[in-house]
């Protein structure tokens, strides 16, 4: 594990043991296109390992098809919501991912400007197509962004002071204000299509309930070792789907350990 990463793991909110459904978070994904129509599948997939429910919704109508299609075959942990609908679920769920597989262009900066200047006080996490074409002054100390390297260039200088950000790339970046925290580790197989929707969904999962810095931090650190983990075993040459089985055991590790360390 990092160094000084236990104060973040710490404020990582975990299930109690006399919750009910729905009290340990819910998440909706927005995202997919024509072209690419499986970034938002493994996002969701991911969230749903650490939240009760997670909602998908497409602007889309494919996309809406194909995760229903999905969902009787294989993803369960779920709901595709139709997009009609979407603005109850952004206001029913405690954080919204926005971006995965979203093409760039003008359908999808009006969705995504007019849907974070709706609601900016909800939990955002913007990822993927939607950093491409989001309007930076929309963007508060409430969201969360999550670019890869393109999308850094984009936004360069142009995030205003507070938002947090995990910049993602062979060393993550993490800053919020004057912090400014780095995760190093990894495997070269993280470079594959969809193990940056990976990581977005996990810190939507994870910001559902916990503060946005150590959703970021204790997400990437885990996105990392689940990274290595899989390296040691296959080299680098393992997929999205695998790495979110790894990063689900990685986080119960992590779980386990700060549980031990309060007995």
């Amino acid at each position: 594990m990092s160094m000084g990463i236990d104060k973040y793991i710490e404020q990582i909110v975990l299930p109690k043991k006399n919750s009910r459904k729905g009290e340990n978070g819910r998440v909706l994904v927005i995202g997919g296109s024509r072209l690419f129509h499986v970034a938002s599948f493994w996002s969701a997939c991911m969230a749903s390992k650490i939240v009760d429910m997670v909602h998908f919704s497409s602007p889309k109508m494919e996309n809406n098809e194909l995760m229903r299609v999905r969902a009787k075959a294989k993803f369960w942990e779920g709901i595709v919501v139709p997009w009609e609908e979407v603005t109850h679920y952004i206001e029913e769920d405690d954080s919204i991912l926005i971006g995965p597989g979203m093409e760039r262009g003008e359908d999808t900066k009006k969705i995504v400007n007019d849907l974070l200047a709706k609601y900016p006080d909800k939990r955002w996490v913007v990822d993927g197509g939607a950093l491409q074409e989001v309007d930076p002054k929309l963007l508060n100390k409430k969201m969360i962004v999550t670019p890869n390297k393109r999308e850094q260039e984009i936004l360069a200088g142009k995030i205003p002071p507070g938002v947090t950000v995990l910049a993602k790339g062979p060393v993550d970046v993490i800053t919020q204000g004057k912090t400014n925290i780095e995760i190093t580790g990894g495997s070269a197989g993280m470079t594959k299509g969809g193990t940056g929707d990976v990581l977005s969904g996990l810190v939507a999962g994870l910001y559902a309930k916990s503060p946005a810095l150590a959703s970021c931090v204790v997400g990437s650190e885990v996105n990392k070792r689940a990274g290595e983990a899989l390296e040691g075993r296959v080299g680098p040459f393992f997929s999205a789907s695998e790495l979110i089985g790894q990063v689900q055991k990685g986080l119960g590790d992590v779980v386990r350990v700060e549980r031990m360390s309060k007995k």
